[in-house]
């Protein structure tokens, strides 16, 4: 195995990733962290926030969800700032 296939397959190995029920295109998907508790659709490319009350669901976002994913980027370390 070549030295970069190994940094890659590192890299990925560090992506949160779920798999769930997406509630825009309502499909059984995988889910990737954007920054915690919030995810992308790999399927529609919908946002959507994490939601634990007694199960796991993955809701759509409102506006000031919206708002703040874009005003708190994750930086590089994949550490988001809250």
């Amino acid at each position: 195995m070549s030295n970069k296939f190994k940094n890659v397959s590192n890299s990925f190995s560090n992506i949160d990733t779920v798999q769930g029920h997406c509630e825009e295109c309502k499909e059984f998907t995988v889910l990737v962290a954007i920054i915690p508790e919030f995810y992308r659709c790999t399927g529609c490319g919908a946002d959507t926030k994490q939601h634990i009350n007694g199960r796991i669901r993955y809701l759509k976002l409102d506006e000031s969800e919206i708002k703040f994913i874009k005003e708190n980027p994750t930086p590089k370390n994949g550490q988001a700032k809250f």
